[in-house]
């Protein structure tokens, strides 16, 4: 028996029985959805950052998507919130790392 605890995709449980092995799950809705939602996000990210692949960060911009649905934010308004951040802040083109702040 393996052990998970965290939210995987919706088919996942029919890959599991097509391998001859019985998943166990159960539904969350709500605030434990999004919370799983905010777990999964830095689990997809980790894998992400482990293997910098396509695959990896398709995961990650699917768990983004549902983020945004189960959240409810417009799409629109998290380009409008990128946009003013960029203009005001820049992007990550130049690669600057900051090292200290002295006074």
């Amino acid at each position: 028996m393996r052990e998970y605890d965290k939210l995987v995709r919706d088919r996942i449980p029919e890959v599991i029985r097509e391998n001859d092995e019985t998943p166990v799950t159960h539904t969350v809705e709500g605030e434990a959805y999004r919370e799983r939602l905010r777990e999964k996000l830095v689990e997809e990210a980790t894998e992400f950052r482990a293997d910098p692949s396509a695959a990896e960060l398709g995961d990650v911009l699917d768990v983004v998507a549902a983020i945004r649905e189960a959240e409810t934010i417009d799409e629109g308004k998290i380009q409008r919130k990128r946009r003013a951040k960029l203009d005001e802040h820049g992007g990550f083109e130049d690669g600057v790392v900051l090292d200290r702040v002295e006074e």
